[in-house]
């Protein structure tokens, strides 16, 4: 019988269950069955629409910009990311995702960086208000039971809602769009109840403080370091940045005239 499989997911963040856009949109699917074929079509137009227009500056926000980048971005997959891995994988992470902005920029946009982010959070802004006029006052953008288009919007406003960003502004735009906040608010509230606050809710203790695992996991610890500092030693070793040589054996001052005064005792 096959050994069951694991699946590794980033952890919650910033009041969410999710940092990631698509596990976001995915943890509370709702099939598009009751949509009428306008309906169909308009999901797509405005998956489309986001897409194009708020990814490249949700991009820019977190991962470009370098005040959040440094002050919530690394910082948060820093302490999410085990050692050795937390001190080179967000800056890879950054590469990916800067390559990925270039793409969605496309070659027709302006050369100059200002003016090319004036650009992209001008666009920005106008899809945000137009799905504020596009949601009304209604609990969700097809009536009173959440579609896919539901799941796609969430995913992108909640990490721009809920983020503590030093640099926020496309979030201050957001937040001046009411009924878009209380969107997100609801859906985190219905059905993710406790990530929408700002802890998880507490976990019952044992009496017994010193619990079975906790040898191991101090165990796991220790292996992890001492296997990290390894690695770094035998990078040092072979890239030449630390190399070891072998210093001829140096006699004390004296030895041989010593030995040669015990030459002549004997004779």
């Amino acid at each position: 019988m096959a050994a069951p499989m694991e699946l590794f997911c980033w952890s919650g963040g910033w009041g969410l269950p999710s940092v990631d856009l698509d596990s976001l949109a995915v943890l509370k699917y709702n099939a598009d069955y009751d949509l009428s074929a306008r309906q169909g079509a308009d999901t797509l137009a405005f998956m489309s629409l986001l897409e194009e227009k708020l990814l490249p500056v949700l991009i820019h926000t977190f991962w470009v910009d370098a005040k959040n980048y440094v002050e919530v971005t690394r910082k948060w997959y820093a302490e999410a990311m085990p050692f050795p891995l937390n001190f080179f994988l967000p800056g890879r992470m950054q590469r990916q995702y800067m390559e990925r902005l270039q793409l969605l920029c496309g070659e027709h946009r302006p050369e100059d960086e200002e003016e090319l982010e004036k650009e992209l959070y001008q666009e920005a802004r106008e899809c945000l208000t137009l799905l504020s006029q596009r949601l009304g006052s209604q609990k969700f953008f097809f009536g009173d039971a959440p579609a896919s288009l539901d799941a796609f919007v969430f995913s992108y406003l909640a990490l721009l809602q809920q983020a503590k960003l030093p640099s926020g502004k496309l979030q201050a735009h957001l937040r001046g769009l009411h009924n878009l906040c209380a969107y997100c608010t609801h859906i985190l509230s219905l059905y993710f109840p406790w990530e929408g606050a700002e802890a998880p809710p507490p976990r019952q203790t044992p009496a017994n403080p010193e619990t079975e695992e906790e040898p191991y996991r101090r165990r796991n610890q220790i292996l992890t370091v001492l296997a990290g500092l390894a690695a770094m030693a035998g990078y040092a070793l072979l890239s030449g940045i630390v190399s070891i040589q072998r210093a001829p054996s140096a006699r004390a001052p004296g030895t041989q005239a010593l030995g040669m005064a015990e030459e002549d005792e004997e004779e």
